[in-house]
């Protein structure tokens, strides 16, 4: 009908106008929010004495230009303080939708002084709750995703024993330890993991012989009988390095671990260790695998992220956390970790510095 026409046009006149008001900052290139108040005083004092004096040079009665210049100075002035005080209401908007659970809300910070330098720290906070949000969900999932596979497994052993459909033998009594070791790995990589994240790890440093340290984590990765061989390689001979050893063994024996199972039958796992020459020690374990795509090399490191076949497709058979919690006991000693570019297959690069840690 035409009367609901006419109800509803001046909606949709007034939506540009409300975004036109709202977007209307003009004080924005001020650097300061205290030159942003002088300009408003003195744009209000001046609007309103120029239009008295010109309101009485033409013979309006003095009530009605007093008035009248009243009125539009407050005009000039909200137009003013609206652009100033318009990312301090966005930001309340956004502050009350976070604490309902929304992080996606960000304030528009085109200001340059103060109020912008806050917004634009409101936004950073904003996208640094949001990954953590993220991160926090991601880690429920694949923990749980985690935990039912052994579980499920041990449930179905145990029940099948139970039900007698199959004795307690030694193959059903071996499948529920494996998966048993399974639960006890990954929890016991999470308390590491959530202890390394909270720096609540204290670090035992000492000088050691960099040979006999690297020799010991390449026997132990032998021992687990993959067809694989091993070439170590120390720089100069007597190199010694200042770390935590039973943290640093921990990296170490995952990165070794890693490359032979990611090697074919028959490849070699090199694992090399040199003096930097700016001090400090340079360790890098490298395998004949199908390798890490660039774009995918600095994901190796994350929570719960698995290597591929070189198809992108998972090889499966780890918790996924092994790398990060290598990550962050490397770090804890001021060090780096990073894949490395290489011809063939993936190396892994870790350098350690020398002399006291960072505070």
């Amino acid at each position: 009908m035409n009367g609901s026409g006419g109800r509803l046009r001046p909606r949709y006149r007034r939506e540009p106008l409300q975004q036109l008001w709202r977007d209307l900052r003009p004080l924005d290139p001020v650097r300061s929010i205290k030159a942003k108040l002088g300009i408003l005083v003195i744009a209000s004092v001046t609007f309103a004495g120029s239009f008295t004096a010109i309101g009485v040079s033409i013979g309006i009665r003095a009530r009605y230009v007093v008035i009248t210049a009243t009125v539009l100075s407050m005009i000039v002035t909200q137009i003013l303080a609206h652009g100033m005080t318009s990312p301090l209401r966005h930001m309340t908007a956004a502050a009350r939708a976070m604490a309902a659970g929304d992080y996606s809300r960000r304030i528009r910070a085109s200001s340059r002084d103060e109020v912008g330098e806050l917004g634009r720290a409101f936004n950073q906070m904003a996208a640094d709750l949001e990954a953590a949000d993220r991160q926090r969900r991601e880690l429920i999932a694949n923990v749980s995703h985690e935990l039912r596979t052994p579980i499920s497994v041990l449930r179905a052993v145990l029940e099948n024993v139970v039900d007698g459909v199959t004795g307690p033998d030694d193959a059903a009594v071996k499948a529920a330890l494996t998966q048993t070791e399974r639960l006890g790995r990954l929890v016991e990589e999470l308390l590491d993991l959530s202890r390394l994240e909270a720096g609540a790890v204290p670090l035992d440093l000492s000088d050691f012989a960099v040979e006999p340290f690297l020799s010991r984590a390449v026997e132990e990765a032998a021992a687990t009988g993959r067809p694989v061989r091993f070439v170590l390689s120390v720089r100069p001979a007597g190199l010694t390095a200042r770390a935590d050893q039973s943290r640093l063994h921990q990296v170490v024996a995952n990165l070794v671990d890693n490359a032979a199972k990611h090697s074919p039958p028959g490849g070699i796992v090199r694992v090399g260790a040199t003096a930097r020459p700016g001090g400090g020690v340079r360790i890098e374990v490298a395998d004949e695998g199908p390798g890490i795509p660039e774009v995918e090399r600095s994901r190796v490191f994350e929570r719960f992220t698995r290597g591929g076949d070189g198809g992108g497709q998972p090889t499966g058979g780890g918790t996924g956390l092994g790398l990060a919690i290598a990550r962050w006991a490397v770090e804890l000693h001021g060090g780096t970790i990073e894949v490395a570019p290489s011809t063939r297959g993936a190396l892994i690069r870790v350098d350690l510095p020398t002399g006291p840690l960072p505070s």
